[in-house]
C-alpha cells in the first residue's frame, strides 16, 4: 500500500494565496505583534517563519524582544500595553517562556479579540460552547489538513493520543462538533493497551511528543495517521509516528511533520479575522 502524503506545506501555500487576497481587500494591512522572551533558538526560528509568512501576505509584523530575565510583572505589563494599542490587531507571546513565568497566566491576560493563538480561557470557553471566537491554531491546522485531503471524518472513529491543552483536548472538541461529526476517543498516558485502541481507529492523531510512539502494528491498514507531536533525539527532530507507519496507512504525514506551516496559516487567519472586525 502506498500512503497518500498529507502535505501540509502545500496546503498552507494554497491557503496563504487565498488569505493574501483577503488582506488586499481590507481597508488597511493587518498588524501583528510577537513577544519573544529570551533567545530560544527554536522559538527564534519559528517566529522567523511566521514573520516571513506575514511579508508574503502583506501583513505588518512587529517583534518585541525581551531579555530572558524579564520579570513576570514586566511581561504582563507588555501584554497590557498591546491589549490597549489600537494599532495592533492581534498578538501572541511565544511559548515556551523562561523559568519563572506562568504561561497560563500570560494566555489569560491577552484580550480575547487580540488572542490570535486562540489560547485565552475565554476563547477556549467559546469554542466549548460553540460560539464564535479565535480557535487554537494547531488543532485547527490538523482539521484543515484532514479536510483538505478529503479524509472522511463524519461517523468515523478518531483516536487522539495526547490530552494537552494545546492540541489534544481542543482538537477532540473540533472533531466531534456538529458538521464534522467524528466519534472521538482521547487517549493518554493512563490509557491501557493503546495499540488495541488505535488499531480500531479510522484516524489516529499522535500529539504526545514521544518519539516513534505509534508504530505500523498499531495502525489499521488504510487508516489515516497524523503526527503532530515532535521531540528531539541526537539533535534531530523526531515525529510521534514511526517510519514504518507509511507502509500500512492510507494517509500519513511526512517524517518531520506536516502541521507547522498550517499552524502558522491558522494564526494568520485569526489575525485577518481580528483585523476585519477591528476595521
Amino acid at each position: 500500500m502506498t500512503a497518500v502524503l498529507l502535505d501540509g506545506d502545500a496546503l498552507a501555500a494554497t491557503l496563504r494565496r487565498t488569505m493574501a487576497g483577503q488582506v488586499a481587500r481590507l481597508p488597511r494591512p493587518p498588524r501583528m505583534a510577537t513577544v519573544l522572551v529570551g533567545d530560544n533558538p527554536a522559538s527564534q526560528s519559528y517566529i522567523a517563519r511566521k514573520h516571513a509568512d506575514c511579508v508574503e501576505l502583506g501583513i505588518q509584523a512587529d517583534l518585541i524582544a525581551l531579555p530572558a530575565d524579564t520579570p513576570a510583572p514586566a511581561l504582563l505589563a507588555e501584554v497590557a500595553r498591546l491589549n490597549a494599542d489600537p494599532a495592533v490587531d492581534g498578538f501572541f507571546v511565544q511559548f515556551p517562556l523562561p523559568d519563572g513565568h506562568d504561561e497560563r497566566a500570560i494566555a489569560a491576560a491577552i484580550a480575547p479579540g487580540k488572542d490570535i493563538d486562540g489560547l485565552s480561557p475565554e476563547n477556549l470557553g467559546r469554542m466549548v460552547a460553540g460560539l464564535p471566537g479565535h480557535v487554537p491554531c494547531t488543532p485547527a491546522a490538523v482539521l484543515a489538513l484532514l479536510q483538505g485531503y478529503g479524509v472522511a471524518l463524519a461517523g468515523r472513529h478518531v483516536v487522539i493520543v495526547g490530552r494537552g491543552l494545546l492540541v489534544g483536548r481542543p482538537l477532540a472538541l473540533m472533531l466531534a462538533a456538529r458538521g464534522v461529526d467524528a466519534t472521538v476517543t482521547l487517549a493518554h498516558s493512563a490509557t491501557p493497551d493503546l495499540a488495541a485502541l488505535t488499531c480500531q481507529a479510522d484516524v489516529v492523531i499522535a500529539a504526545a511528543g514521544q518519539p516513534d510512539l505509534i508504530r505500523a502494528d498499531m495502525i489499521r491498514p488504510g487508516a489515516a495517521a497524523v503526527g503532530v507531536g515532535i521531540s528531539y533525539a541526537g539533535g534531530q527532530m523526531v515525529s510521534d509516528l514511526a517510519g514504518d507507519v507509511a507502509q500500512v496507512a492510507g494517509h500519513v504525514t511526512p517524517p518531520h511533520g506536516s502541521v507547522g506551516a498550517l499552524t502558522r496559516a491558522m494564526l494568520l487567519r485569526n489575525l485577518i479575522d481580528a483585523a476585519a472586525r477591528h476595521g
